[in-house]
């Protein structure tokens, strides 16, 4: 069996799976997207590339587009455009987690600087403000009052933008000094660790700083995690959530190209390897 692996940036993931994907008999190949060329007035590519691709592009839009460009020609992507388009905005992840009764943190999303005020007015100081698409913590940004958050939305009117000059505002959710990161194959929890910030940060982000370590999610949590990779649309995916201190759990965030070096270092079992026997399992039992 043949896989190419889609990268933009090449990271400790990429080789990872490429160094498992070998080892489980398979003809692998690592692809930079950014090389890449798409004739897409022809109904099928040019073979260059195999069926089978394991997408891990960073860029949000590149992911789009390559898995929208490969599937067109043929190539089974894992994820899907559909997991892709779902996953990279946090607008269309939020609705989808809504619909399918996935509890998340209390959002709305204000269309104009003079909505955001009314949106954290309704939510109550303080709030979170995120950008619609981005990751590792980029642009999120704690406001403790209207003051705060009115200087935020100055910033964010100067920028280039129009998506940015509207407003996803999240209710701040008061949990201990940790998040939860759950790495999701299928309808598989393959990891699941909690998450802890660098020293003077609050996001808990590991290309941040922060640090992971194992545990064993209880029944209601692992019922969570596996609604929400559904809810999305399934496949291999990174699902946050946080232990909220009125009670319960909350997804915030499903990851499409999911990160898990953090996760690898807190765990004494290959998840590269329950990854890429995922990916092989998907096209025997679809063949």
């Amino acid at each position: 069996m043949r896989l190419a692996i889609a990268f933009d940036r090449l990271r400790w993931e990429e080789k990872a799976l490429r160094e498992e994907a070998v080892s489980q008999g398979l003809e692998v190949s690592l692809v930079d997207a950014k090389e890449l060329l798409f004739d897409i007035s022809k109904k099928k590519g040019d073979g260059a590339l195999p069926e089978l691709v394991l997408q891990r592009c960073i860029s949000h839009y590149r992911s789009l587009f390559l898995t929208r460009m490969l599937e067109a020609h043929g190539h089974r992507v894992v994820n899907s455009y559909g997991v892709a388009e779902v996953c990279g905005n946090k607008l269309a992840s939020t609705i989808a987690l809504a619909r399918a009764g996935v509890p998340t943190p209390r959002t709305v999303v204000a269309l104009s600087p003079e909505t955001a005020e009314r949106a954290a007015e309704e939510i109550g100081f303080p709030v979170v403000l995120k950008p619609f698409t981005g990751s590792w913590g980029r642009l999120i940004s704690v406001a403790t009052d209207m003051s705060t958050l009115r200087s935020l939305v100055e910033l964010r009117e100067e920028l280039p933008n129009p998506v940015d000059h509207m407003y996803y505002v999240q209710e701040y959710v008061r949990r201990p000094p940790r998040d939860i990161r759950a790495i999701v194959a299928g309808d598989k929890i393959v990891a699941c660790v909690h998450r802890y910030a660098a020293e003077g940060d609050w996001r808990t982000n590991v290309a941040r700083g922060g640090t992971s370590r194992v545990f064993s999610p209880e029944k209601d949590l692992q019922e969570i995690i596996l609604k929400a990779a559904v809810a999305v649309g399934g496949g291999v995916l990174g699902v946050d959530a946080m232990e909220s201190e009125t009670g319960g759990y909350v997804v915030h965030e499903v990851n499409n190209t999911v990160e898990f070096k953090g996760a690898q270092s807190a765990v004494d079992w290959s998840i590269a390897k329950k990854i890429v026997e995922y990916v092989v399992d998907g096209v025997k039992r679809t063949s």
